[in-house]
């Protein structure tokens, strides 16, 4: 807007102030400020033109107020301004945000400033509070609601009052509300507002009521206009009524919106009518068009505010500053014909449609950028985007879900279009990106890039596979639920796209959109998506693109459904669309809006189209009608009348014309039809991507194409750079001019516009992550985007970009990539690697777009640490050995399952979770911008030093990497990032005569991004990389290097000591002497194990101690951070726990580890007396004159005590530590110790031998450190394993660890009291692993160290850590809870045994032999050579095993009949009568007690006479089963109700005649044999069960089925469609009811066979044990086998409990997982489990905690399966009653209930507590809640003693390290389960290649295919 335009509109405001005598009303405010920005970076008071959150500067420079500030408001005086306006920065003042801390500094400049304005005789406007609320406030009020935040502000303004009021006579509460509202911590828009205005109506009141009267003029900034969404108004209007004094109104003009503009008046003033208003900003935008007739905007304005009979009392003019002086002299002359003017201007507006002509919104807006030259048009504008301005980045389902097929997903148009062969090279979106395993993946890359908005659509078929909401998909309706709350959590708001291309095949084949019956389907759909999803979702687009759909879906059939039809079909989808989309809309806006308060609209997609040949009427006219035809044709129904087009229409009329046939079929809108379409949509996206040129087609072609229809034709400029896409060039400017035209001809300022897709391709060839040209597309993109906003007062709020990830591309495949991020669609892990355009798009969005200059750096970081802690105690020096050795009788007597017990919890809310690294291991750049030499890179250089001769010359690359690093720590969701500053990068000869900038300023620049992010900062001062110059003259064996040291440790204090609050002096100075010096491993290689370690720890101790004093000194009042070392620590378990020797022996060994220096800093200022007595000692042997271990003046004793604040360490592993006599020569400060150190093989291993993960080591070591140094503030500054291989994206082996090792940390925490208050992973990524090279990879993130760009791809670690982070600890899954309550009435408790297990008898009476007879007779088959030829000598004690089962109180009871004891050769010719009544009797007794019996015919022991006729494989053993059955049937059916046919069959199969690690013992080569045998079992079964159910049912009425054993199968990567796949296989083909499935070898069942084995079961027999993490395994096409056949291979998770048997690992979850699984695959049968138990190993404890722990937890998840899961579980049963032969593995694996002692020829059984713990949950028939008071079923009986004279083992019980009574013991163990339910689902360190089948005794052999990762 010209001088003239701006004067008029000045002249014409303030006239309205004017009194009848044409002088200006006494009290009009005319008002300036803030500062100037020059000004105010001069005086340092940004606070004054920046938003606060943004503020960076230093405090007021009271000289340059003298000399500035009054000539400047001198100068505003003498213009005329009586009032200035002043932003206080609450931030500042308060940085607490409350009174409880006031910067005294910053109030005494505000007063300057004030009087300064007073002594110009200007009055203050001020404001209290502009833009986003202080962090500090929100912190204080999240979660504490609106009256929180009220009560903070009015404590500040009232302090404002207080300190400023004497100078202020106008007061403004807010100012930039939509700002302050957005950032309140409430999750409600009404909430927010609430808040303010309460915070708004508390000042009014105590400003008038309670301070005084007159204590000045109140009001607060309001906006006119749709700036806050109608609801927000209103409530703030209704609610600030009767709290303003007057009303303060930011005005915004857009030229050419007269009538908006007006009617907006028009409602401001009807809400506020009568209030007096001051215009405290007012901008006229987009008027550069309106130069020739200025006067109209001016008219407008003017008018509006004549009209409603404003009364203006002030008006803000920063507007008008540069030329109110000419306005003020041109005033003089003009007043007087001020009539004159007022006529002029309205004349003028009531002739304006006269004065212009005509034109179309295409014109005007071609027009307006016609004339630009080159130069201009490419210019780039330096600026950002509006405050609020939404960033965002998008995807779509079916180009990144992949799961095509899973959890009950329906098939789509593109799964059918991909399978069919349409695609590039026949690829698919069957797996795509895998999103749908790896939703935490995505938004871990989403907290990278930080947007506020993620454009995701939802698959309609996922949810209702069949289109319609008769089938609903829960698992569907789950994944969505849990992105959405993952992006909230995250503060990343959702925008779903409830279509995007993908429709539902079942609704294509009724015709998809060409059927009008969709519409009710979609609005369904719709309807759904709102009530499911829209509590959390509030920005909906219902369709993406939908001229995609109808153009290239319906009109050249690209894309499916493949339909070429562009005359008819096309516009027929568009028609239908656009009724779907209306419906929706409307749907949304009845139903849920007032609920919601959400906003629907639609993305369109559109080129801009130039004009071919500019001077061609023609031309421009057809590139018109191309933007019609491609965007009016759905945006114009919507946003403008509801109708097509008139030129689409009359374009469609003549073709049709000129035809002899009718080329379109253009349907039409009824007037009912248009009403409805019309005006829905909430904002307008759009997606744009190119531009067209376009010239004039040529008429008469009657062909229907696209372009013959609209008579256009299509053409590019040769200039325009192409991209991998044919159809996109890149033409920046185009998009400027398209959202012009869009806002002029759809939106103006009434709706937002959203641009909802922009990106372009890359080949899939060539640099795949260094992806220039995508961020010069989206630089040059996003800039015109910025000018259409800053120049053109286009309205656009948000910018999505394309795409977050590549992804499946349509007809193309994968063969373009839109992704900001790499996806390797070869590797099944579908790895995502950020690309160099991911990384410039983070940068843009924390910018907010293009600044002028970089802000200068936070004055006022974030703390890292809650109060500085106190200065260290006085500590007495240690004994020996020391008072910690209290650690090793507290835990070293721990049990297995107390010490490995998962715990559950979170640490406190300032816990520090961060990452680590070091300069040298990452930065590279060794010799880049002047850095100084290093002694790693000199001894890297020498060829032999180091692994593969690798050297840190590059490393990370992380010097030319900030922003990449950035990246990964944002993602990871850090809230500190530990990195050493490299001492010869500052200082490059070590020395403070040179300081290299280059160097300085890269510190300066990652810790600015760290701080811009509320990442702190720790840094490491020296990581080992001395200045080569300072080790040429000693190094750290010379005492000049403390000196230098101090110089450097100084600098850094001084020069980012503002923003680093947490500093350590050296890393591992304990290394340092010993590696450095003693071994001479590393540099400098001096080997000198005897003296030099002591000397270098010596100057190192004192050099430390410098520079803590002169941090404490010179610094620490000002800067306020902390300082310590940070030590190498590994935990030291004794050997021999019970030896006092071993126990002095490993508190010697960490005393000389981490005593050396945390004793003299920690503890007296002195070595320990250990390490002084051992060295000193020994050098006297050693003849020497002299300790080698030098003395501590006590002088330097009193210097060094208490030169740290927090104890920091690094760990790893642990030890095993035993006394040893060492030799005396050489000297040595290893033999120093007198210590021998190994380590246990059976620790898992990791890529550096001495780094096994130990994960209870951490706890102990923490206690350690607690009990040793007085348990001080703990800080883990570095813990991790390293692998040994070049890719490890899975890395299963570090989530292992970090799960551990964090849990051992939270143990600490919570149940030992340890001080810990923070933890640090090792580390950030892959990098140079000192004399290791790079081979052991320690890092979270993959670094391609052949790739010169140094790529960072996430690994699955990293994703696992950044949800520890996000939940702040481990907290217990829902799911876990335990839930109390009753089973359901009737339901069956059993225990259960088998027939050769317990027995005995292997002769006795007849027996015939069975196969386990001859199989355990055979050497070394089972374990100890053990036999079942006595086993527990049942067949004699019917008497004590029912005694037994009536102390247990079942109601069933569960036992097999030994197939050869009743028919000894297998066959009815001789049934053994005398076997035959040892059932009879047992039964006869079992029904005396009322016990139910549960009898299973078959029970692995098969007659050895029928295997030596081939026995399972023989198929007449079919008939021989059928016989041998009704045998039993016949005789004991009038008793037994209860049959299973078969147990477990699989094993049968498998390790019977696979393995061979079973009776029969067949090894079979082949494959085939498995097969053959399980085929014949199941024909058995069959057979079986139809004699019982034809011949016996009726008159016995019992229930017959077959038993299935299974484990659990979990996906080894839960994230990974692959091992999905693999746990879904293992699940399938274990259980013998799915090997009907054809697989290699299988046996085909006939028909006849098939009809007679489906439906053979009466319900369902689970035997169910534990769960195994499951993974492919591709084994060689030479190898036939099951196992081949199933190509699943299994591990378990190290953080399961183990047992007494290997394959059997303590996991509940899995329980409930399986019984939910049997109930959705089988149709919920009736369920009973008839087996499930622990077992264990070694000597007999009564007061076995663990199986208690166990069935505890087991039953737990049945009663949840039943109560919560609606499985139909009819019966549970325990395995087993008493110990006994476990198969192959003899007697050493003890599952009973009951112990029995076999080395007694008595055999006497004993209870443990858990068969009286079983029997009192059989009794409660579950688990009655303590909530409700004692429950009669838990009523105390009669201890049972046990007879075994086991010392006090009735009497009291070790429990958790207490020892406790049994009773107590049993509350203990229930109040531990209620806080801690074990069975976290948990992933995988090991994966064995070849895993032993270690069959559970009687359930699986011990040797099980595995694969060792």
């Amino acid at each position: 807007m010209d001088l003239f335009c701006k004067t008029v509109i000045y002249f014409l405001l303030v006239s309205l102030s004017l009194g009848t005598d044409g002088e200006f009303s006494q009290n009009f405010l005319t008002m300036a400020g803030p500062l100037p920005s020059e000004l105010a970076e001069r005086l340092c008071l940004q606070e004054q033109v920046l938003p606060e959150e943004q503020q960076q500067g230093s405090l007021f420079q009271a000289d340059l107020v003298a000399s500035e500030l009054p000539r400047h408001f001198s100068w505003l005086r003498e213009l005329g301004v009586t009032h200035y306006k002043v932003l206080l920065p609450w931030a500042r003042l308060l940085p607490k945000g409350n009174t409880t801390e006031v910067d005294g500094a910053v109030v005494t400049c505000y007063r300057q400033l004030l009087e300064a304005l007073a002594a110009a005789e200007l009055r203050a406007v001020l404001v209290l509070h502009q833009g986003r609320v202080p962090s500090a406030v929100a912190m204080q009020t999240s979660g504490r609601g609106a009256r929180a935040f009220s009560e903070l502000f009015v404590e500040y303004a009232d302090f404002s009052f207080r300190a400023f009021g004497h100078r202020v006579d106008v007061w403004l509460s807010f100012s930039d509300l939509p700002e302050v509202i957005q950032s309140l911590p409430y999750a409600e828009p009404q909430e927010r507002v609430q808040a303010v205005a309460a915070a708004h109506k508390g000042f009014y009141a105590m400003l008038h009521e309670i301070v005084s009267p007159a204590g000045g003029k109140l009001s607060i900034a309001l906006e006119m206009g749709d700036v806050l969404d109608s609801a927000s108004s209103e409530l703030l209007s209704v609610s600030l009524q009767d709290s303003v004094d007057f009303v303060s109104l930011n005005v915004q003009y857009h030229c050419g919106n007269e009538t908006y503009f007006y009617k907006k008046w028009s409602e401001f003033q009807n809400v506020w009518k009568d209030k007096d208003i001051l215009v405290s900003s007012l901008k006229a935008l987009g008027c550069a068009s309106m130069a020739e007739n200025p006067f109209i905007p001016v008219a407008t304005i003017v008018k509006a505010f004549i009209k409603e009979e404003a009364h203006m009392i002030g008006c803000d003019i920063n507007e008008f500053l540069d030329y109110l002086p000419h306005v003020l002299r041109y005033y003089k002359n003009t007043v007087i014909a001020y009539n004159t003017v007022i006529s002029e201007i309205n004349t003028l507006q009531e002739t304006s449609d006269a004065v212009l002509a005509p034109r179309s919104s295409y014109q005007t807006v071609w027009e307006m950028f016609a004339e630009q030259s080159e130069s201009e048009r490419d210019s780039f504008l330096q600026d950002v985007f509006p405050s609020g301005f939404l960033w965002g980045i998008s995807t779509g389902a079916f180009n990144i879900e992949g799961a095509w097929a899973e959890d009950g997903k329906g098939e789509s148009i593109w799964d059918q279009f991909g399978h069919g062969g349409h695609v590039h090279m026949n690829q698919t979106a069957d797996v795509a990106c895998d999103s749908y395993y790896k939703t935490s993946y995505d938004i871990y890359l989403l907290k990278g890039l930080h947007p506020q908005l993620y454009k995701f659509s939802v698959s309609w078929s996922r949810i209702f596979p069949a289109g319609t909401n008769k089938t609903i998909n829960s698992k569907g309706v789950d994944y969505y639920n849990r992105l959405i709350d993952l992006l909230c959590d995250s503060n990343i708001e959702p925008m779903v796209t409830l279509f995007h291309w993908d429709l539902p095949q079942a609704l294509q084949a009724l015709g998809g959109w060409q059927n009008e019956s969709i519409i009710d389907a979609f609005v369904s759909y719709a309807d759904f998506c709102f009530s499911t999803f829209g509590d959390r979702v509030k920005l909906w687009v219902t369709f993406h693109e939908p001229w995609v759909i109808s153009y290239a879906g319906y009109g050249t059939g690209e894309h499916p459904p493949g339909i070429t039809d562009p005359g008819a079909a096309s516009y027929k989808v568009a028609h239908t669309i656009l009724k779907a989309h209306a419906k929706v809309w409307h749907l949304y806006n009845d139903k849920y809006r007032s609920r919601q308060l959400g906003k629907v609209g639609l993305v369109l997609n559109s080129d801009w189209a130039e004009p071919k040949t500019p001077s061609s009427s023609e031309d421009v006219r057809a590139a018109e009608r191309y933007l019609q035809f491609m965007l009016g044709w759905f945006a114009h129904p919507v946003f403008v009348n509801g109708d097509y087009p008139d030129i689409l229409k009359a374009q469609i009329q003549e073709v049709n014309q000129q035809c002899s046939t009718t080329v379109a079929q253009l349907p039409v809108f009824t007037e009912e039809e248009k009403t409805l379409v019309k005006g829905t949509a909430d904002f307008f996206g759009l997606s744009h991507y190119t531009s067209r040129l376009v010239s004039a087609g040529a008429n008469g072609t009657c062909v229907p194409s696209y372009e013959s229809i609209g008579n256009f034709s299509l053409h590019v400029d040769p200039s325009w750079p192409q991209a991998a896409s044919s159809w996109i060039h890149v033409v920046p400017w185009g998009l400027r001019r398209l959202l012009k035209f869009v806002s002029q001809e759809y939106t103006g300022s009434k709706i937002p516009i959203y641009i909802a897709g922009n990106g372009v391709p890359t080949a899939d060839t060539g640099d795949l992550l260094n992806d220039t040209l995508r961020v010069d597309y989206f630089y040059q993109y996003i800039d015109e985007a910025l000018k259409a906003v800053k120049l053109d007062a286009v309205d656009v709020e948000s910018y999505i970009a394309r795409s977050l990830l590549d992804g499946f591309e349509g007809p193309v495949g994968y063969s373009l990539k839109f992704g900001l991020h790499h996806v390797n669609f070869e590797d099944s892990n579908r790895p995502r690697t950020p690309k160099a355009s991911a990384y410039f798009y983070s940068s843009v969005i924390e910018k907010n777009g293009f600044p002028s200059q970089a802000l200068g750096r936070s004055s006022a970081p974030v703390m890292f640490d809650q109060p500085v802690p106190p200065k260290l105690p006085n500590l007495p020096a240690s004994e020996v050995p020391s008072k910690a050795k209290v650690v090793w009788q507290k835990f070293s007597s721990q049990t297995a399952f107390e010490r490995d017990m998962y715990f559950y919890g979170t640490f406190p809310e300032d816990f520090s979770w961060g990452v680590s690294s070091s300069s040298y291991q990452i930065e590279g750049g060794w010799d880049a911008d002047g850095k100084g030499p290093s002694i790693w890179d000199n001894f890297t250089h020498v060829p032999g030093n180091v692994n593969n001769n690798d050297t840190g010359d590059i490393a990370c690359d992380s010097y030319n990497k900030v922003e990449a690093d950035i990246y990964m720590l944002k993602a990871l969701g850090a809230k500190n990032y530990r990195f050493s500053v490299s001492w010869p990068r500052i200082f490059p000869t070590g020395r403070n005569n040179s300081i290299n900038s280059h160097g300085v300023a890269y510190y300066n620049r990652l810790i600015d991004g760290l701080i811009a992010n509320n990442i702190s900062p720790i840094v490491t001062l020296y990581h080992w990389d001395l200045p080569q110059t300072l080790q040429d003259i000693g190094g750290w064996e010379t005492e000049e290097i403390i000196d230098l040291f101090d110089s450097f440790a100084d600098f850094c204090f001084q020069t980012f000591g503002d923003r680093v609050k947490f500093w350590i002096t050296f890393n591992e100075p304990n290394i340092i002497a010993w590696l450095g010096y003693g071994e001479g491993l590393f540099p400098p290689n001096v080997k000198d194990p005897g003296d030099a370690p002591y000397k270098v720890a010596h100057i190192i101790l004192k050099a430390h101690a410098r520079v803590y004093h002169t941090y404490d000194d010179k610094y620490r009042a000002t800067q306020g951070g902390i300082i310590a070392p940070c030590l190498f620590t590994t935990w030291a378990e004794p050997e021999t726990p019970s030896d006092p020797r071993d126990i002095e022996a490993a508190d010697r060994y960490l005393q000389f580890l981490v005593g050396w220096f945390a004793h003299p800093i920690y503890k007296n200022g002195d070595y320990p007396d250990v390490m002084k007595w051992k060295v000193g000692n020994r050098s006297e042997l050693q003849n020497l004159p002299a300790s080698r271990l030098p003395v501590l003046t006590a002088e330097e004793r009193e210097y060094i005590r208490g030169t740290a604040d927090v104890f920091c360490f690094n760990t790893y592993s642990s030890k095993i530590i035993s006394h040893s006599t060492t030799r005396l020569s050489p000297f040595s400060y290893n033999y120093d110790q007198e210590v021998s150190v190994t380590v246990d093989s059976s620790w898992p291993s990791s890529a550096l031998p001495d780094h096994r993960p130990v994960a209870w080591g951490l706890r102990r070591l923490l206690n350690w450190i607690k009990e040793e140094y007085g348990n001080p503030s703990i800080y883990i500054i570095e813990n991790g394993v390293g692998a040994k291989s070049k890719s490890d994206i899975d890395d299963n082996a570090r989530i292992f660890y970090m799960k551990t090792y964090i849990d051992e940390a939270l143990k600490a925490y919570k149940v030992d009291g340890v001080n810990l208050k923070g933890y640090n992973a090792w580390s950030l990524m892959d990098n140079f692993e000192w004399v290791d090279g790079y081979e052991p990879r320690f890092g979270l993130h993959q670094i391609d160290f052949d790739n010169p760009n140094r790529p960072r791809t996430p690994k699955r670690s990293a994703v696992y850590y950044a949800e520890i982070i996000r939940n702040n600890g481990i907290p217990l899954p829902k799911e876990d809870e335990f839930l109390y309550g009753e089973f359901p009435e009737k339901f069956s408790w059993s225990v259960a045994t088998a027939a050769y297990q317990i027995e005995g008898g292997w002769r006795a009476d007849g027996k015939g032999l069975s196969i386990w007879d001859k199989y355990a007779h055979t050497p070394l088959r089972i374990g100890k050579d053990a036999t079942g030829d006595v086993a527990c000598d049942s067949y004699h004690r019917i008497e004590d095993d029912v005694e037994m089962l009536k102390s247990l109180k079942v109601s069933h009871y569960r036992f097999s009949i030994s197939w050869s004891r009743v028919l000894p050769d297998g066959t009815t010719r001789y049934i053994n009568e005398k076997g035959l009544n040892y059932y009879e009797r047992l039964i006869d007794a079992l029904l005396a007690a009322n016990i139910v019996p549960q009898v299973t015919l078959y029970h692995w022991d098969l007659p050895q006479a029928l295997q030596n006729v081939g026995g399972w494989r023989n198929d007449t053993i079919v008939q021989r089963f059928k016989e041998y059955a009704e045998v039993l049937f016949q005789r004991l059916g009038d008793k037994v109700k209860f049959w299973i046919t078969l147990n477990e069959p699989y094993n049968t199969a498998y390790l019977g005649h696979g393995t061979g690690t079973a009776a029969p013992g067949i090894t079979d080569l082949s494959g085939r044999f498995p097969y053959v045998v399980g085929h014949n079992l199941i024909k058995a079964h069959a057979e079986a069960w139809h004699l019982y159910n034809e011949t016996y049912r009726a008159r016995q009425g019992g229930l017959i089925s077959i038993t299935i054993n299974s484990d659990w199968a979990e996906p080894r990567n839960p994230h990974r469609q692959e091992d999905v796949d693999a746990a879904s296989r293992f699940m399938q083909v274990q259980n013998p009811w799915s090997q009907l499935s054809l697989l290699p070898r299988l046996p085909e069942f006939t028909e006849s066979e098939k009809q007679r084995i489906k439906g053979t079961y009466d319900y369902f027999g689970l035997n169910h044990y534990t769960t195994v993490l499951t993974y492919n395994m591709n084994y060689p096409t030479s190898v036939m086998s099951y196992d081949s056949d199933r190509g699943v291979a299994t591990v378990t998770d190290r953080s399961w409990l183990d047992s007494g048997s290997a394959w059997l690992k303590v996991t509940p979850f899995g329980f409930r997982k399986i019984l939910r699984w049997i109930k959705e695959e089988y149709n919920n049968p009736p369920i009973y489990v008839t087996e499930n138990g622990v077992s264990e190993r070694g000597t007999f404890e009564f007061n076995d905690t663990w199986r208690m722990h166990y069935y505890r937890s087991y039953i737990n998840e049945a009663l949840k399966a039943i109560v919560l899961d609606g499985v139909d579980i009819r019966g549970y049963t325990a395995w087993t009653l008493m110990d006994n032969l476990e198969w192959a593995v003899g007697y050493e694996e003890k599952f009973g209930l009951y112990y029995v002692n076999f080395s007694d020829p008595a055999l006497p059984r004993h209870p443990r507590a858990s068969a009286k713990y079983y029997s009192q949950i059989i009794n409660c028939n579950g688990f009655p809640d303590p909530a409700t008071g004692p429950h009669p079923c838990l009523e105390q009986e009669p201890e049972v003693t046990p007879t075994d004279p086991t010392p006090g083992a009735a009497d009291s019980v070790h429990f958790l390290g207490l020892d406790l009574t049994s009773q107590n013991a049993e509350i203990a163990l229930y109040v531990l389960f209620a806080l801690s339910a074990v069975g976290a689902l948990g992933l995988v360190l090991f994966a064995f290649k070849y895993r032993k089948l270690s069959k559970r005794s009687h359930k699986r052999s011990h040797i099980e295919l595995s694969s060792k990762m």
